[in-house]
């Protein structure tokens, strides 16, 4: 499943976690990928795709960077896999 992460940055945290990334990557557990990320300009807030077997995997990820940053987390799907899923919706 994809899911899209918006991180927001606790102020005045970015430099420690910067550290923290260096010193040991995304910390991602077994069952969690990182496909992409775009920030915004003012470096406040990240905005991730992640593939996830579940949820919990992402929980048991954010909880680990959790004293950095706030974390939104929804389930997405591409915009080919929702056309085709509506589509055959209303075809049956």
């Amino acid at each position: 499943m994809l899911y899209m992460v918006v991180e927001l940055f606790r102020p005045g945290m970015l430099e420690v976690l910067e550290e923290r990334f260096k010193q040991h990557g995304r910390m991602l557990p077994e069952g969690v990928e990182y496909c992409g990320s775009w920030l915004e300009p003012d470096g406040s807030r990240c905005f991730q795709l992640m593939q996830a077997d579940t949820r919990k995997g992402l929980d048991v990820w954010a909880s680990r960077w959790s004293d950095l940053m706030e974390f939104e987390i929804a389930p997405v799907k591409t915009s080919q896999e929702f056309w085709a899923d509506h589509v055959a919706s209303k075809a049956s």
